[in-house]
Formats: C-alpha cells, sequence, structure tokens
C-alpha cells in the first residue's frame, strides 16, 4: 500500500459538530468527515481491497465507503489530521494477514498423565464398594 498516494484519494467534509461549545458549535464547521471508496481505489492492489473489505466489513456501506469522523478538537484543522491518523492505522490492521495456525499434537506425558489419574479415580471408586461375598 502506498501512503502518499492512499492519502490522496480522500475525501474531506467539514461539517457543524453537535455537543458542548456553546455558540462555537452552531457557527463553525469543526466536524471532519473522510470518505474513502475502496473500489475506486488506485493504491491498493486487487488482493489488497479484497482483505480491506473482509477485515473491516462491518464499517463498510453498501458500495464499499469507509466513512469516518472526528470531532475531538475544536479547530478543524486538527480534526482533518486525527481523522487522517484514524484512517492509516485503519487500513494498516485490516491489511495485516494473520498466521496460519499449525496444528500441535498432544504430547505423551499429557496422554500418560490423563490415563494415570484416570485409573487412580478407578482404584478410589472400587475402594468404596462393598466387598462382594
Amino acid at each position: 500500500m502506498d501512503a502518499e498516494k492512499t492519502l490522496s484519494e480522500l475525501q474531506f467534509k467539514a461539517v457543524r459538530s453537535g455537543g458542548a461549545g456553546g455558540q462555537n458549535v452552531n457557527k463553525v464547521s469543526s466536524k471532519v468527515v473522510l470518505t474513502f471508496d475502496l473500489n475506486a481505489s488506485q493504491s491498493l492492489s486487487d488482493d489488497e481491497k479484497a482483505l480491506v473489505e473482509k477485515n473491516l466489513a462491518t464499517r463498510l456501506t453498501t458500495e464499499n465507503l469507509l466513512i469516518l469522523t472526528a470531532d475531538d478538537d475544536r479547530s478543524q484543522l486538527k480534526n482533518k489530521d486525527i481523522v487522517t491518523k484514524r484512517f492509516l492505522k485503519l487500513i494498516q490492521k485490516a491489511l495485516v494477514v494473520p498466521k496460519k495456525r499449525k496444528p500441535t499434537k498432544v504430547p505423551r506425558s499429557v496422554i500418560e498423565k490423563r490415563i494415570k489419574e484416570k485409573r487412580n479415580q478407578s482404584e478410589i471408586k472400587q475402594s468404596r464398594q462393598k466387598p462382594r461375598l
């Protein structure tokens, strides 16, 4: 993935932020909405697109758009920086391929220990029974 090329494909939109902030909230558009079109992306290969689509399936819209928002700060510029960093972390995390699990064999000592405990439990229960005459 080429981060520079990916960042050039992002679309930003500033909207009015909700919540506390008094008059500032009502007159300043400080909330930043980032939109990334996965299908139209030139910076990601087809394999990377499939991996991102699989790993971020719950975060993508039906048109494969990734939408992130940031209204953490009163500054639009800082919010843009925050949402961009969030996006890069999210994409890099989605592109990680997990290592394939190698099934391991149960050690002989574990099997022998289990059988020994079963035998011991059996002897304890046998000793509790009434003697047969």
